[in-house]
């Protein structure tokens, strides 16, 4: 995993009991994707002291857990109603890391997708 790929965080809190063709059913139906596509899935429980990671690895998924000894992890607040929220590699790091995303402040970087976008 790392910034090359799509990461999609699951809205709503998760039953991680699931294993890998239960939260395979959640990518298709509740995010509207394909657990095959690649991208990385991110699932967290409702008391968001539990993270779970589905991703399809060219020969099978992987599937990544991480309990927190204490603590929660603060997740990002979407604008819309959806079932699923597209974010960063860089976020993803700042959530797993206990980092407070409303204190994070990004400075202005050169971004090859965005430069592509504004020649379209």
């Amino acid at each position: 995993m790392g910034s090359q790929q799509r990461y999609y965080l699951c809205l709503g809190g998760a039953d991680l009991r699931k294993g890998f063709d239960g939260l395979s059913g959640l990518v298709r139906s509740t995010m509207a994707n394909d657990p095959f596509s690649g991208d990385v899935f991110v699932f967290v429980n409702r008391r968001r002291d539990r993270m779970k990671l589905l991703v399809w690895d060219r020969s099978g998924l992987l599937l990544w857990y991480k309990r927190l000894k204490s603590g929660t992890v603060e997740l990002p607040k979407p604008g819309t109603r959806a079932q699923s929220h597209g974010i960063s590699w860089q976020k993803l790091v700042l959530i797993l890391e206990g980092v407070a995303l409303g204190s994070v402040v990004q400075r202005r970087r050169f971004s090859l997708e965005k430069k592509e976008e504004e020649v379209a």
